[in-house]
């Protein structure tokens, strides 16, 4: 039976350079993870918000600072809403469906795109400490792009923005994190 011609090439490519062919098939697999999660979020952020309506006239964030940009003025926090930004309602729909991806996100990328069999507790734990940060970062940029976007475009194209900036940001952060917590205890190729 013939080999197809990419798996052929890709064969002996990575026997030639194993690192670079296991940075290239972890990097393409965490995208196509990644990407898949991003857009569950999407289509969480479509509903969530509606669900805790109840919540929307509630304001709440930290540190509470006014600013005022491109004529549109606005409370800027590093987490939270303001009642203008969706208040509580948007925040536990972000916080929810960011939640959700990343429990989605974490078996994915520690099973198959890192191939990791290290201590599950430590992983988990590291995990979630960079999703709190990584949240804390993201909320701090999307609280200016929600205020200024959603007075500017429908909110399912802001929600368009919120997505690809949480999770452009998250991709980044993640990939060099899970490189960190799956990183194999012993060498490739030690037994």
């Amino acid at each position: 039976m013939s080999q197809n011609p990419v798996m052929k090439w890709w064969g002996g490519f990575s026997e030639k350079h194993p690192s670079a062919a296991k940075w290239m098939r972890e990097g393409g697999l965490f995208i196509i993870f990644s990407y898949v999660v991003t857009f569950l979020k999407y289509i969480m952020l479509q509903f969530l918000p509606a669900m805790f309506t109840g919540y929307a006239d509630i304001g709440w964030g930290w540190p509470s600072v006014d600013v005022s940009l491109f004529g549109i003025d606005f409370v800027w926090n590093a987490i939270g809403y303001s009642v203008e930004q969706g208040g509580m309602a948007y925040l536990l729909a972000y916080l929810i469906s960011s939640f959700l991806g990343e429990c989605v996100n974490f078996p994915l990328q520690r099973n198959f795109t890192f191939r990791s069999h290290g201590k599950l507790g430590p992983q988990i734990a590291g995990y979630f400490l960079a999703w709190v940060v990584i949240t804390i970062i993201v909320n701090s940029i999307n609280c200016v792009w929600v205020a200024v976007a959603s007075q500017l475009v429908p909110d399912f194209i802001y929600n368009i923005g919120t997505t690809v900036l949480n999770g452009g940001v998250s991709m980044v952060v993640f990939f060099v994190v899970n490189k960190i917590i799956f990183a194999d205890a012993q060498p490739e190729g030690a037994k």
